[in-house]
């Protein structure tokens, strides 16, 4: 197991091609499907923590749902979609980066929406009461909303980046885990280890573990001085 880990931390140290390659198309993709699904869950976010509106309870119930389902099942929902018999064969994005954003931004959006709902819930209500009678305007209110609960949108994004960067069914049905192009992380962890290169798989696992702790360190230290 050493002489594994020795080899791992040389495929590291000398800047080996295909294992940063391999980290920074994962990131990437991370990064692009973390940014897509918030521009559309963190209006909903909002919209679902500071209304109540007939249905509310039905969205809720359905994002509740969409966060439970597995990676592999969304994977192959959205393969279902894209594959040449489905009904947007036509874009022609099967095994590209293109398909791996679209399946990631979809495993995310429910996270962030729901994250986002549940902190604005919970914010304290003569806020906005106050903010009404000092005469704001809805979109100062919103402004002052959103900034009171800064951190809770930042764990709502980290949250969901931190579900596309372990997830591998998603990756592995709609990318291909093809070489130098879709090729994630976990993936190549699966793939490697599967051959028997379990030096490449733990040097992949490392920057994994890296990038989580990087995340949650971050996350702390904004906390930390945010009081």
């Amino acid at each position: 197991m050493g002489s594994f880990f020795a080899r791992a931390l040389r495929l590291l140290l000398t800047g080996d091609p295909e294992v940063y390659s391999i980290a920074w198309t994962s990131l990437r993709f991370s990064l692009v499907s973390v940014t897509a699904a918030a521009v559309l869950s963190v209006p909903l976010g909002v919209l679902l923590g500071l209304h109540d509106f007939r249905g509310r309870r039905s969205v809720l119930a359905a994002l509740n749902s969409l966060m439970a389902l597995p990676t592999v099942l969304v994977g192959l929902l959205i393969y279902s979609l894209l594959s040449r018999s489905g009904p947007l064969g036509s874009w022609g994005v099967l095994f590209r980066p293109t398909a791996v954003i679209i399946g990631q931004t979809v495993l995310c959006f429910p996270i962030i929406a729901s994250l986002v709902t549940g902190s604005l819930s919970r914010l304290d209500g003569n806020l906005r009461e106050t903010l009404v009678t000092l005469g704001a305007s809805a979109w100062q209110r919103l402004r002052m909303v959103l900034r009171e609960c800064r951190l809770a949108l930042l764990s709502a994004l980290l949250a969901g980046f931190g579900r596309v960067i372990g997830e591998v069914g998603v990756s592995m049905m709609l990318g291909g885990n093809i070489r130098f192009y879709t090729r994630t992380l976990t993936t190549a962890i699966a793939l490697e280890t599967s051959k028997g290169e379990f030096e490449l798989g733990l040097a992949l696992g490392m920057i994994l573990l890296l990038l989580a702790l990087t995340v949650n360190f971050a996350l702390h230290w904004m906390v930390k001085h945010e009081h």
